[in-house]
């Protein structure tokens, strides 16, 4: 089977309430779950909460809570590939037969299924052990740098301060929208950003990390600008 988990813990809090919190018309948590749903790949679409209303709303929009998340795995220091490794044990403990798990972040509005299916072909038509989504940088991070307690800049690459910015490489970064893994690898708790991984480049114009006021607030005002495929309603 082809499993989604969809981690919502209950605590958050920097934005209280932020899983099922309105975006666009829903909770949050919805877009992920229709959107998990409607790309078609998913043998079961699985919530992991703590939170007796999350779970409500996720049954409501179509998907599983089998599960009620222990207070361990759902406090601050809680780790993401820790609590898929529960949802893995846990349905296998029911003799669920698993061949590839994909978290998606209850707070990722504009995951696209495209990129989930695209995902999933890159996983099984390799030897991969995650694949996640990424976008690029708008600069260099080479030729980053940084204020010193002085008030003084420092760069963090000084190696590269007079190399053109055409002559750099591309870097990439986390989307925080979704990541395929086979179960294996999410249970041996295999580092994500590495070797054993790749990923589906997206554009920088549907990633949006949603930890803050203020990111919430910039992730409004872009969807204006997400386009007609997009799960999302157009504004």
């Amino acid at each position: 089977m082809r499993i989604a988990v969809i981690p919502a813990r209950g605590g958050s809090k920097r934005i209280p309430g932020k899983n099922i919190r309105e975006f666009a018309g829903k909770p949050i948590i919805a877009h992920s779950i229709e959107c998990a749903l409607a790309s078609g790949v998913f043998d079961r679409v699985i919530v992991s909460t703590d939170n007796d209303r999350i779970a409500r709303v996720a049954r409501h929009f179509g998907a599983e809570v089998p599960f009620t998340r222990p207070p361990a795995l759902a406090n601050d220091h809680a780790v993401t590939s820790v609590v898929i490794a529960h949802a893995i044990n846990f349905l296998q403990a029911d003799g669920v037969e698993i061949s590839s798990v994909c978290c998606i972040y209850a707070t990722a509005p504009f995951v696209r299924q495209e990129d989930i299916r695209a995902g999933l072909a890159i996983l099984e038509a390799g030897n991969w052990q995650f694949v996640f989504s990424a976008a690029a940088y708008t600069s260099p991070v080479a030729r980053a740098f940084v204020e010193k307690s002085d008030g003084g800049l420092s760069m963090l690459f000084p190696e590269h301060a007079g190399t053109r910015s055409q002559d750099l490489p591309e870097a990439l970064y986390d989307a925080g929208q979704f990541y395929w893994g086979r179960p294996q690898a999410w249970l041996e708790g295999i580092a994500i950003f590495g070797e054993k991984s790749t990923v589906v480049k997206i554009p920088r114009f549907h990633v949006q990390d949603i930890d803050t006021e203020e990111d919430w607030a910039q992730a409004s005002a872009m969807l204006a600008n997400i386009r007609a495929d997009s799960p999302l309603p157009q504004t």
